[in-house]
């Protein structure tokens, strides 16, 4: 992907709606104005329009980003390392209280580029100044996918529904080479709302990294040790581009289509040193390694809506079709000058072609006692993924011959064919919501260069049960309980080696089960006011959960693939804490518990291994003056067992500060990790290997930003208000 030629194309998320922007803002029409404590459905997900900093209903809590100053300058990794229970590590992996397995959606939908190998990548690149809310289920009901064994994570992106024209412009830079900045347009006048987004991002990246490695034959013979470091610089870029429009062809139905695109490239260059002894100490392999690696991802989306109301609240029938493409690519070019051995040239690839089309219909309707139906159907049809591996290697640039070991071809098509029911009612005190959802999947794998087929079928259902008491009309108890999925990864299936340096491979298991998860939750809830606590005990059993599994192949080689545990158990008790302390001072307080036994028999190891671990997050927020507000923030994460060892605990300060200058205008000033303390160590221990490999990235750094609000209506709310205290939907 070339972001530079793409930038021309940029405009025309914003073509209706900026020429819509240069007529006078005109009175509302037909279309009703939002009440502030309106909720409407997005695809299932409920969004509301206030900018209360927390909520909660039976089955999620959602968080407000609006106050959140470093998700103003930063990623959307760094918005969520601010959210309690979600942790993201140094290279960009997302878990949910612990569980890596979490399921990443976009207003509700699935998005290609939150899934499969380059989520990471996307969560630290596209930039997070889009985000309105960030909703958590960590129990879902069924009228979601149960893909995700530690839940979902929604994204819900700002809207607006102003009317005549507005906009926004948002820019931003870092002392150290990065910026980012967008625009935003929407127009609305009786029957038709367009709205646009253009957002651009500049990553200057440095990571450095090491991995202090022994390794054996044997539990009885000598260790042999080696060393191996290497530094990363380059550029990282992102491009959305998203354009909306709703028009209603009469009071009760409204059409919608939309159009998304998401593009980032990354250029790295890299060198890297290795150096092995023998028992007696004595240096027997060394190298030096040069090499520049160039990856590229694009994800487009095309999605029309149909949505017509019926008599009585929230009753409604909505039909959806959409399609997505998503395009990846990775190529490394690399000289290695060995000590002991030929030197070497080396070039590989990989590239992912992925498609997918959806269809869904989704009907709710409220019933006698209060109660409420929902039920529908999901289909994925036919989601295509095309990996392509390519190498070579030779002893001179112009002598590269094809390597076997790197060159291969992998197919994996799936689909997935659901209908779910949830039904809703109190009873007094006590409110009830139960849900089934039954999904038919069929897998199928093509190891196009090993000439190895395998298929998977199988029909399964998923369950959900939510109740809910109130003891008064400031708490609440609540008990829910759901049965979750984690299907491997396609390229997890993939059993061919796939080269990463000269001592490390991948490979997948295309023998690995999906890990099926019962969800357990008990909690409690107090809110009054502004002060919010919130105490809940969870417990998950999981069957067949896939793991990350090293294994040595001699010589000092390593070779990374996935295998299936026995069984694994965790629980644990999340503490949630929101108030205000002055007039002018609130604060933002959670703490996580985490217990974890594994059961890794089946793969050679001890019969179980347990830990517990503690994390925690807070935020302190000053309204200094009208106009003047400051934000600590922070977060740490304590120790985590691995199957074959642990995670060293990672921690993160962050600044900030905004000036109101008007309505219009407002200006910020973030300190990313401010002390320097953010880094990711795993250690690995088992009879035959001992391994400590710790990443080191730049991430500390001062950003400067402003934001102007134009066009028509009252302005967006910057969230300077702390005085409001909205009561939470379904709170």
């Amino acid at each position: 992907m070339r972001l530079n030629t793409k930038l021309l194309a940029a405009a025309a998320a914003l073509v209706l709606p900026g020429t819509a922007l240069a007529q006078a803002p005109a009175s509302p029409g037909v279309r009703p104005p939002a009440k502030p404590e309106a909720a409407t459905a997005v695809e299932g997900v409920t969004v509301t329009s206030d900018a209360t900093a927390m909520r909660t209903s039976i089955d999620r809590r959602s968080y407000s980003v609006a106050n959140d100053l470093s998700a103003r300058t930063g990623s959307i990794a760094d918005a969520l390392r601010n959210i309690p229970s979600v942790e993201v590590d140094v290279q960009g992996n997302i878990s949910l209280r612990g569980d890596a397995n979490v399921t990443i959606l976009i207003d509700g939908k699935p998005s290609g580029m939150f899934s499969g190998d380059g989520k990471a990548d996307a969560l630290q690149q596209l930039p997070a100044d889009q985000i309105d809310r960030v909703e958590v289920m960590t129990n879902p009901s069924a009228a979601f996918r149960p893909d995700g064994t530690a839940g979902i994570i929604n994204l819900v992106t700002k809207k607006t529904r102003k009317a005549g024209g507005n906009g926004s412009v948002r820019l931003n830079a870092s002392s150290d080479g990065r910026y980012n900045g967008g625009v935003s347009g929407s127009f609305n006048q009786d029957k038709l709302s367009l709205s646009g987004d253009v957002g651009y991002r500049h990553d200057a990246q440095k990571f450095r990294s090491s991995s202090e490695r022994a390794t054996r034959a044997l539990a009885t013979a000598p260790w042999l040790e080696s060393i191996q470091k290497s530094l990363a610089e380059g550029d990282g870029d992102s491009l959305n581009l998203r354009g909306n429009l709703d028009y209603d062809l009469d009071a009760k139905t409204r059409v919608s289509g939309e159009l998304r695109y998401r593009g980032m490239a990354m250029d790295m260059d890299s060198t890297e040193t290795f150096q092995g002894k023998t028992a007696a100490g004595i240096v027997n392999r060394s190298y030096q390694r040069a090499s520049n690696f160039k990856m590229d991802r694009d994800n487009a989306e095309a999605k029309a809506t149909w949505r017509r109301q019926f008599k009585g609240s929230e009753h409604e029938l909505v039909a959806s079709v959409g399609y997505e493409v998503t395009n990846s690519g990775r190529d490394l070019r690399a000289f290695t000058d060995n000590s002991f051995t030929a030197d070497e040239y080396e070039t590989s690839s990989f590239s992912i072609d992925q498609s997918q089309t959806n269809v869904a219909l989704d009907y709710s309707r409220p019933l006698g006692g209060n109660a409420k139906l929902k039920t529908g159907f999901d289909l994925d049809l036919g989601q295509s993924n095309d990996y392509d591996n390519r190498g070579a290697r030779g002893p001179t640039p112009g002598g590269l011959t094809v390597d076997p070991s790197r060159t291969n071809r992998f197919v994996y098509d799936q689909s997935v064919y659901a209908g779910y029911v949830t039904l809703e009612r109190p009873f007094g005190d006590v409110t009830v919501q139960g849900g089934l959802r039954v999904e038919q999947v069929q897998i199928d794998t093509d190891q196009i260069t090993s000439r190895l087929k395998n298929s998977n079928d199988y029909l399964r259902a998923y369950p959900s049960l939510f109740v809910s008491y109130s003891l008064s009309d400031d708490q609440q108890l609540r008990a829910n309980f759901s049965r979750r999925v984690q299907r491997p990864q396609a390229q997890d299936l993939n059993p061919y080696r796939v080269y990463q340096d000269p001592f490390n491979f991948r490979a997948g298991n295309p023998d690995l089960k999906p890990q099926v998860t019962d969800s357990y939750e008990l909690g409690w809830q107090y809110r009054k006011g502004q002060a919010y606590y919130l105490a809940t005990a969870y417990y998950r059993q999981s069957t067949k959960g896939v793991t990350d599994v090293v294994r040595d192949l001699g010589g000092g080689v390593l070779l990374t693939t996935k295998e299936n545990l026995g069984e694994s158990r965790n629980g644990g008790l999340e503490l949630v804490a929101n108030g205000r302390l002055t007039s002018t001072l609130t604060y933002s307080l959670s703490g996580n518990l985490f217990w974890n036994e594994i059961d890794a028999a089946n793969l050679g190891f001890a019969r179980t291994r347990s830990g517990t671990a503690v994390s925690g997050r807070g935020s302190l927020n000053w309204q200094v003056t009208p106009a003047d507000f400051v934000q600590i923030s922070g977060f740490t994460s304590g120790k985590r067992l691995t199957p074959q060892g642990h995670r060293e605990p990672v921690q993160m300060l962050n600044l900030g500060y905004r000036r109101k200058v008007s309505d219009k205008l407002s200006f910020v000033v973030t300190a990313q990790d401010a002390l320097d303390t953010f880094r990711d160590a795993v250690i690995t221990d088992t009879p035959t290997l001992r391994d400590r490999t710790e990443r080191l990235p730049r991430i500390r750094a001062l950003f400067f930003g402003l934001t102007y609000n134009f066009g028509g209506g009252r302005p967006r709310p910057q969230g300077f208000d702390f005085d409001t205290g909205a009561t939470p939907v379904g709170g």
